[in-house]
């Protein structure tokens, strides 16, 4: 098992920035691949940042590219997504995810969740 609790969300201005923390508690993530997602009201579940959590290898969705950096402290076993030049429809409960498969960006994929943080951006 591996526990996620997630933390940093809040409101921001248009163009502000924002980090975001999960942090991890279980099995060691050595194995493991973590990610963000959003979802925003009505919407379903999006892709936005991975990492492996062994070698740090990064991937991040098209629309946050430049912007969004996705990292990670493994003395903390925390998880961080650092979010900068935010827009108003980016407001959306942010969560990390873990899974022991490479390569995913669906996340019906990911097996443990954390409880979300909202974010909100307005215009």
């Amino acid at each position: 098992q591996v526990q996620l609790v997630e933390s940093g969300g809040g409101l921001v201005q248009a163009g502000g920035s924002l980090r975001l923390s999960c942090a991890a508690s279980g099995r060691t993530l050595s194995s493991y691949v973590m990610a963000w997602f959003r979802q925003a009201p009505g919407k379903e579940r999006e892709f936005v940042a991975r990492i492996t959590w062994s070698g740090g290898s990064t991937y991040y969705a098209d629309s946050v590219k430049g912007r969004f950096t996705i990292s990670r402290d493994k003395s903390k076993n925390t998880l961080y997504l650092q979010m900068n030049n935010l827009k108003p429809e980016e407001t959306a409960v942010h969560y990390c995810a873990a899974t022991p498969r490479s390569g995913r960006v669906i996340w019906k994929e990911y097996d443990y969740w954390g409880q979300g943080t909202q974010v909100t951006v307005s215009s």
